[in-house]
């Protein structure tokens, strides 16, 4: 065996399985169900993995990069949130995740959205 296939060998099983430890959002509701002003909501998140529920928190982005604490909970398949929102007048704000996979990785994101009339 050449020895550039000895480190492509060293350097793929020495980094695969920290690319496949994250949880990674794959979808979630604001694309197809974007949240009404003034109307609690809930946002649904997909993620890849499973999620430690007890460990994670979802904060609201809003202007001024103010963090607020939303409640969230399992849904009902594997790697799901359910994200409570509350009632929020028009404008732009986020949602900041920070979730912990069951494996134990830390992963954060951030998802942008738009509260409309």
């Amino acid at each position: 065996m050449k020895i550039t296939h000895l480190l492509m060998l060293f350097w793929l099983s020495g980094y695969m399985p920290l690319l496949n430890a994250h949880a990674v959002v794959t979808d979630y509701s604001l694309k197809i169900k974007p949240i009404k002003a003034e109307q609690t909501g809930s946002v649904s998140l997909d993620f890849n993995s499973k999620i430690e529920l007890g460990l994670s928190q979802i904060f609201l982005v809003s202007k001024g990069d103010q963090l607020s604490p939303l409640t969230i909970s399992k849904g009902s398949k594997q790697g799901q949130l359910l994200v409570a929102v509350p009632a929020l007048p028009s404008g732009d704000y986020a949602l900041k995740i920070k979730v912990f996979a069951a494996d134990g990785h830390l992963t954060e994101d951030v998802i942008h959205f738009t509260v409309a009339p």
